[in-house]
């Protein structure tokens, strides 16, 4: 359960940006099947949201250009803080790496902390993981996670703030279990929102709030991790359930004007046809361990070696298999 009380105090709005799914095409195609009106509304969002990368189709660490109805690959999904640029330079609040493999039938999904310590590319710098986005955008973002998890990026999207509200709103709200009673502030005023152990009903400003939190959170960054992806479980499930196939004309609108991704409708309507019955049953959830560090008195979150190394051995087998 979540409420809501006025805070005196009105503080400026904290940075993040949530949770992205480029599956929003897939799930787009998923509520509707294979009706002409879903296709072409579809075709219409993706039209808008696709863009290119400069490196092309094939990433450097591919021997060719893979083909999504045979082979396994991987997304980006990257939440973009831009409140005081205006959508230019700002930084990556949310980092979270898929790898599919059709064959299997299975995705594996793990959220990077948006304060790793990792060295970027091209840059000569060793900084937050996040930062990447303003020294270089997308593009240096990616190449930045494909050197911390030696795996290839294959496809990328970024979505604002305002789509991942509006789209949890569209669908009446998502269902989570909330592990323990908190509060986190709206971002779009001075209220807190409580939310109170137990199934609960989000709505967007609240589904929001939910997955922001972190100082609250004894668990820290782990917890929080931990409820983005029970988030994006929940918006799948309930985006993809035949009930919402009259919402497609609006889902489609909240993704052509918030998305944007290279994943070309071609490949969504191949990889459609390997999912026909994906839900988040498929998704396995893995978890980057650490600890906290300080360095010059800036706060960083180290990775574990070993841990890493496993976890990117696992991708990467997934990705092979």
């Amino acid at each position: 359960m979540a409420t809501r009380l006025k805070n005196k105090k009105v503080k400026k709005k904290k940075s993040f940006l949530k949770r992205t799914l480029l599956f929003l095409l897939l799930v787009l195609l998923g509520v509707g099947g294979y009706t002409g009106y879903t296709i072409y509304k579809t075709y219409q969002a993706a039209n808008q949201s696709y863009v290119e990368l400069d490196r092309g189709e094939k990433s450097k660490l591919r021997e060719s250009v893979i083909k999504v109805k045979e082979d396994p690959f991987s997304m980006l999904l990257m939440g973009i803080e831009d409140y005081s640029s205006g959508g230019e330079n700002g930084r990556t609040d949310t980092l979270i790496v898929l790898t599919v493999n059709p064959t299997l039938q299975t995705i594996k999904m793990v959220s990077i902390p948006r304060d790793t310590f990792v060295s970027i590319p091209e840059e000569d710098l060793e900084t937050k993981i996040n930062h990447a986005y303003v020294y270089g955008g997308k593009e240096l973002t990616i190449d930045t996670v494909e050197n911390l998890l030696d795996i290839p990026i294959d496809y990328y999207a970024t979505v604002s703030f305002q789509a991942f509200k509006s789209i949890v709103d569209e669908l009446n709200g998502v269902s989570v279990n909330v592990p323990f009673d908190f509060w986190e502030h709206s971002d779009e005023n001075a209220e807190r929102i409580y939310f109170e152990e137990g199934p609960a009903i989000l709505d967007g400003e609240e589904a929001l709030a939910y997955a922001r939190m972190r100082k609250r959170d004894p668990r820290g960054d782990f917890g929080r991790n931990d409820r983005q992806k029970e988030i994006i479980s929940a918006i799948f499930d309930k985006a993809t359930a035949p009930a919402n196939i009259y919402k497609i004309d609006e889902l489609a609108m909240h993704v052509s004007d918030n998305v944007e991704t290279n994943f070309r409708i071609s490949d969504a309507l191949a990889l459609i046809q390997k999912y026909p019955n994906i839900n988040s049953d498929n998704i396995e959830k893995l978890t980057i361990e650490g600890e906290d560090d300080y360095i010059n008195g800036i706060y960083y979150f180290a990775p574990d070696e070993i841990q890493l190394e496993e976890v990117k051995t696992e991708l990467e087998t997934h990705l092979e298999q």
